[in-house]
């Protein structure tokens, strides 16, 4: 029985630190904020960051557990993917689906139920989702003209250097 038992502990522990050797979802980089949305007020900006920034800019926190496979491996998905879809530090380049983030997040598809447990900052209130679903419809504006309608929105270079 303990020989069993043994087994039944081991087996799993092992094959653990096996999948920590799997190379995927230790790519934690944040490349250089290249342009942010001119947003409508810093409180929209300051919701932003903390229900969407995490996935969808070049501004990722990357937590302990993200060196944590199989964790690591989801997390690194989620942020490739985010910012693909949308990355507010790239508004120098058309955003396809920023028209899409606000119906997400009032639709609670946005930010993932598995991402609040250990975000509650990015749990908003019914009044914080609509005034940050205002703010991303008026954003979204300029993303499909690759931030053509840059108003002063953040940059993360010199306005000489963004030409």
């Amino acid at each position: 029985m303990k020989k069993v038992l043994r087994r039944i502990v081991s087996v799993p522990l092992v094959a653990f630190g096996f999948i920590q050797l799997v190379p995927y979802g230790r790519d934690h980089t944040n490349p250089a904020v290249r342009r942010e949305p001119a947003w409508p007020s810093p409180r929209v900006r300051e919701l932003a960051v903390r229900a969407c920034f995490d996935c969808h800019s070049n501004e990722s926190r990357w937590p302990w557990y993200s060196n944590v496979a199989p964790i690591s491996w989801l997390i690194q998905k989620d942020v490739v993917d985010g910012r693909r879809h949308l990355n507010f530090s790239e508004w120098d380049r058309p955003q396809r689906h920023a028209r899409e983030a606000s119906e997400e997040l009032m639709d609670g598809e946005m930010p993932p139920a598995l991402y609040l447990p250990l975000h509650a900052e990015a749990r908003l209130s019914d009044a914080e989702k609509a005034e940050l679903r205002t703010g991303l419809d008026a954003v979204a504006v300029s993303a499909i003209r690759g931030g053509s309608d840059d108003r002063g929105g953040r940059s993360g270079k010199d306005d000489d250097q963004d030409k």
